[in-house]
């Protein structure tokens, strides 16, 4: 067993994602972040975007490519970004005030229901300082949105950003034109009409993807996953999040938090582990949380197993958040319950 880390040390984010809200019109099967409808909206405000994005200038980093890549830059994501577009709107001018490279918006295009809505409101965008967009197309986005709303939100995109549209992922976009799908698609039947499309997928096992999906891996014993620390995860500068309760959230471990995101200085000088046992184990090594889960809140192992460490991990996070709210580090508390 490794010898338990009592301070962690964060590098200051070399790109990131901005959490406007986790509520969603969609809840997807593989959300890393449980979004859903059901979430209370709680909407990030301008006073706290300013104060974030104040600390992050001059750190984030553009992409030397193009004006937008998915690991570079800004990311103005949710739940779903455009459910508040006055909001949205108001988070690209301070984000273009800040000089804020390579911004950009996440959207699973919803709200693209006609041509001239669609145009009027990415315009404003552009005009306001944004840099491009990217469209989330996937089997389980396409059971809430009709797919030719991803099909105006790209063609209107290109006319817009140009070059500066992203699709993710642009295989299933694609794939949804060859088999001309038409409005929703329930994921089962999806995998009838296409029995192998998720093999060239980006399918993270995390989140609410273990549950929805775990059916699809190969599942291990708890065991299986000790001597594993989830430090690296947990301290890179990229591809971090913040979101609308000020949370600094490290990559895409949803439901943790370093700490308050409106004090960067402080997260990145270090964390003081001594009174956040969840962290001070998942540094350390995940057996530490799972004995200490089993001993202090009398977790269970699965009987099935666990597809991957981060499995292993958020369901032990999600049977001690369900019983306390105890831990500082299990924000926001309300992740547990929509997994």
């Amino acid at each position: 067993m490794n010898r338990s880390v009592k301070a962690l040390h964060t590098r200051g984010p070399i790109s990131g994602g901005l959490i406007l809200s986790y509520k969603c019109n969609s809840e997807c099967k593989h959300c890393m972040y449980a979004c859903s409808p059901k979430w209370s909206a709680d909407w990030i405000s301008e006073k706290d975007v300013e104060k974030i994005l104040s600390q992050w200038a001059g750190k984030i980093k553009g992409s030397p490519v193009r004006r937008i890549d998915i690991n570079y830059g800004l990311h103005i994501t949710g739940g779903e970004p455009f459910l508040n577009f006055k909001l949205l709107l108001k988070v690209v001018e301070i984000a273009k005030r800040f000089d804020i490279p390579s911004t950009f918006v996440e959207t699973n295009c919803f709200w693209c229901i006609d041509d001239e809505t669609t145009r009027e409101k990415l315009l404003q965008l552009r005009d306001a300082g944004l840099d491009g967009i990217l469209l989330s197309v996937n089997p389980f986005i396409l059971e809430f949105v009709p797919f030719e709303r991803a099909e105006r939100a790209y063609k209107i995109s290109k006319e817009v950003f140009g070059e500066n549209v992203i699709v993710y992922q642009g295989l299933f976009y694609n794939e949804f034109k060859r088999l001309g799908i038409r409005g929703t698609l329930p994921f089962s039947v999806y995998l009838q009409k296409s029995p192998y499309g998720l093999y060239f997928a980006e399918l993270i096992p995390m989140g609410r993807a273990v549950y929805e999906l775990g059916h699809l891996f190969r599942k291990f014993p708890a065991r299986y996953f000790f001597g594993e620390s989830c430090k690296e995860e947990l301290t890179r500068g990229w591809h971090v999040h913040v979101d609308n309760y000020c949370n600094y959230v490290p990559g895409y471990c949803g439901g943790i938090s370093l700490g308050d995101a409106r004090d960067l200085d402080l997260l990145c000088e270090g964390i003081d582990l001594s009174d956040k046992p969840i962290l001070e184990a998942l540094v350390t090594d995940l057996k530490c949380l799972y004995e200490f889960a089993v001993k202090e809140f009398n977790y269970e192992e699965l009987r099935d197993g666990y597809v991957s460490k981060c499995h292993l991990c958020v369901d032990i996070r999600k049977h001690i958040a369900r019983q306390t709210g105890e831990f500082e580090e299990l924000r926001p508390r309300e992740f547990y319950f929509h997994l």
